[in-house]
């Protein structure tokens, strides 16, 4: 198995190593972490057993996998040695906004780059990637790729100009359900629970709907109707919803967080 290297060791890196390990797609001892302070690697070292690589160096010298995951705004102050120390190797970003020219500007010598954006769930394994590569990977880039980001979920491979939709939908999305469930848990408390109940009830009923949503593959109108009686209970709410213009109201939400991605690509 080629040796993998992490530049950065955020969430999102911890949340891969952690899949990885997990699903034993690695062993420790085959993945490295480098970041310019030593603190974070070094931290996420102790707790997971991989490599802490105290020089750029050591940490890509047998790595055939980089992943980047700093900060995306310390990208234009990343070490330049970065650019040669990426040679040959597959480059993959986990940096929001990055585009692949711009990122094929840091690493121009890589053999391939991938442009991902995963989400939040990835922390716990129940995440999806999106991703696109500069150009078409060879058989067994595709296969490592796939079984990396495998490890902390599903993958979806997009062309580049969806990212930032694909951004909006399940980069942004875990936000937009986290806040759906803290009104629901509200509502719940405004119309006679206790906050402790609304909070277990409205997080399970999200939880086990999402579950049903991805076990029966059914489209979530169908699975709305099977709930919804004729002037029912549901029913009413549902004409609440409607009335207001829920489903525009997350229309706009989508499109303003898809615009700032947009228009952070821009600025990147």
């Amino acid at each position: 198995m080629p040796k993998l290297a992490f530049i950065g060791a955020g969430r999102m890196a911890s949340a891969i190593v952690d899949g990885l390990i997990a699903q034993k797609a690695y062993e420790p001892n085959d993945i490295g972490c480098f970041t310019a302070s030593g603190n974070s690697a070094a931290g996420l070292a102790r707790r997971t057993g991989i490599r802490h690589c105290f020089t750029l160096d050591s940490c890509l010298e047998d790595a055939s996998i980089v992943v980047i995951a700093f900060k995306p705004q310390h990208l234009a102050s990343a070490d330049p040695r970065l650019a040669t120390l990426t040679s040959g190797k597959l480059v993959l970003s986990v940096l929001a906004a990055k585009t692949l020219a711009r990122l094929r500007t840091s690493f121009p010598e890589a053999r391939a780059i991938v442009r991902s954006m995963p989400n939040t769930p990835a922390a716990i394994g129940a995440g999806i990637t999106g991703w696109c590569s500069d150009i078409p990977l060879n058989a067994d880039d595709r296969m490592l790729l796939i079984r990396l980001l495998r490890a902390i979920g599903s993958e979806m491979e997009v062309p580049e100009k969806q990212i930032d939709a694909l951004m909006a939908v399940s980069g942004c999305g875990p936000a937009f359900v986290f806040e759906f469930t803290a009104a629901l848990r509200e509502a719940g408390v405004a119309v006679g629970l206790e906050r402790d109940q609304a909070q277990r009830l409205a997080v399970e009923t999200v939880l086990g709907s999402g579950r049903l949503m991805a076990r029966t593959q059914a489209e979530p109108e169908m699975l709305r109707n099977q709930v919804t009686s004729p002037n029912g209970t549901t029913f009413a709410g549902l004409q609440v919803m409607a009335a207001r213009d829920f489903r525009g109201t997350i229309l706009a939400t989508v499109m303003a967080a898809k615009a700032r991605s947009e228009e952070l690509s821009r600025d990147a």
